[in-house]
């Protein structure tokens, strides 16, 4: 890409890249790098024509919880966050089965399509239903109770 002086990377991250969300230590943390890497690597790369692109979905209907794995120890009943583990599940699920809350696969390769093809991408492409907007309104406490009552912890 140096060579020709072009191209783009495109990274696919998501809301959780910006915001703790109970469970999801592995998931999130490793969103939250992404996040950070392709930033810095947008600004090293632009002078060489190459365009980085962050594309941060919120709730997509795939079969993210089924192809998921957990903590085996958190599955089992006596574990301490299994009761915490059943709320999280359930909540993912009924977000992912609420055609409302929940945006198709679909519109997240129309995104990608649109931001490489794009004579001026942006870093970051918000696609589908986050809780993004949410947390820009809200302190730091504000946005943790309406984490907890959520999950109903």
């Amino acid at each position: 890409m140096r060579r020709q002086r072009g191209g783009a990377t495109v990274n696919i991250s998501s809301s959780a890249g910006k915001i703790g969300l109970p469970l999801n230590s592995a998931y999130v943390s490793s969103k939250f790098a992404l996040e950070g890497l392709s930033e810095s690597m947008a600004y090293e790369l632009e002078q060489f024509g190459i365009r980085v692109v962050l594309i941060e979905p919120g709730f997509i209907r795939t079969n993210l919880i089924n192809s998921s794995s957990s903590a085996k120890k958190a599955l089992d009943p006596k574990s301490p966050y299994f009761s915490l583990m059943q709320k999280v599940e359930n909540h993912f699920i009924s977000r992912m089965e609420n055609v409302s809350s929940s945006s198709p696969p679909e519109e997240v390769a129309k995104v990608i399509l649109q931001a490489i093809t794009s004579e001026n991408p942006q870093l970051r492409y918000i696609v589908g239903t986050t809780i993004m907007q949410a947390r820009m309104n809200m302190s730091d406490n504000e946005f943790r109770k309406m984490i907890m009552q959520s999950f109903s912890m």
